[in-house]
């Protein structure tokens, strides 16, 4: 039988497309991810292909900080203490008002309880999908590391065409391998269900006019995911009174308590600014100025608080150079 006279053909491909698949491959590729029990706090950064960045941390900020929310406090406190302790714990959801101190609580939990093995990974809502992969990380430390890894994603809300969000479903209780006893996922959010809940679907269901089979199942996806967190803490606007007292103490964390007008910094005047904060009441000017502040930034909260506190302070200690010179 005549063999085939047909040539075998070698086809290399050009070198601009090997460089090109190259590159692909290596986009779609995650680096190895280590962590190191002795850092406080990483960030992930860079996407998919991205790495754990080890962070500097301040840890100025303490919990005795935090005013006007001393129940959401106390249960977070409660929380970590027994996911420190190796006792169940759960996943926690802070929703709420802006600038209530959600994020605060994170930052100062850290400085409470670093000592006791407290760690914490920020990632971005859009870098969920590397959640797995972050997991896996902690679940290979060693057994007598003595670290608890909180991952922190800030301001978390997804649109109905995120599918991000289900990455971090499998991850908070779901996945056969979910585990709570080396990683808690604490999140903030302005948005209580994470998914958008829209009236015309439940228009669409009492009318009849939806495609769906079993439309109330549409309603049951949007809050599925806020129910796997099983600690929700809710942070409401304050009142004039807690906004004014957190003013107080931030301004009587400055040196020799000097809330003083900054454009009259006679010492009779700082010895009865001392005698005001210590009856917990704050001078007439101070007091007047902290409301106006407040009304110009739309609301009363712990961060506008704070800020007004370096406004003040700074404008005196500025006048008081320019005085000296």
């Amino acid at each position: 039988m005549p063999q085939s006279t047909t040539p075998v053909m070698n086809y290399a491909l050009p070198d601009h497309v090997l460089n090109l698949l190259e590159q692909y491959l290596q986009e779609q590729v995650t680096p190895t991810i280590e962590i190191d029990p002795a850092q406080l706090a990483y960030r992930w950064v860079g996407g998919q292909t991205g790495y754990l960045e080890p962070l500097a941390v301040n840890l100025f900020l303490s919990l005795d900080d935090l005013h006007g929310i001393d129940t959401q406090k106390a249960k977070l406190v409660q929380n970590t203490r027994q996911f420190l302790k190796g006792y169940p714990a759960n996943h926690v959801l802070m929703t709420g008002t802006r600038g209530a101190g959600k994020s605060s609580l994170i930052r100062a939990l850290l400085q409470a309880y670093h000592s006791e093995g407290l760690r914490i990974i920020e990632i971005a809502r859009d870098d969920l999908q590397m959640l797995d992969k972050i997991r896996a990380a902690i679940n290979a430390l060693p057994a007598d590391c003595g670290c608890h890894y909180v991952v922190y994603c800030d301001d978390l809300a997804f649109n109905g065409q995120d599918e991000s969000y289900r990455t971090l479903k499998s991850v908070l209780d779901g996945a056969l391998d979910s585990e709570q006893d080396k990683l808690l996922v604490y999140a903030t959010s302005n948005r209580r269900h994470l998914l958008p809940q829209l009236m015309k679907d439940n228009v669409n269901i009492y009318n009849g006019q939806t495609d769906e089979v079993n439309p109330y199942e549409t309603i049951d996806e949007t809050v599925s995911l806020s129910d796997r967190f099983g600690l929700w803490l809710s942070f409401h606007p304050m009142d004039q009174n807690t906004y004014l007292h957190i003013v107080r103490h931030y301004l009587s964390l400055s040196p020799n308590h000097n809330l003083h007008n900054a454009n009259d910094v006679k010492e009779s005047d700082v010895n009865k600014v001392n005698v005001a904060t210590a009856n917990n009441a704050l001078p007439d000017n101070i007091r007047a100025a902290a409301l106006r502040w407040a009304s110009e930034r739309g609301g009363r909260s712990g961060r506008v608080a704070y800020q007004f506190s370096r406004y003040w302070i700074g404008q005196m200690q500025l006048a008081a150079e320019d005085n000296l010179s």
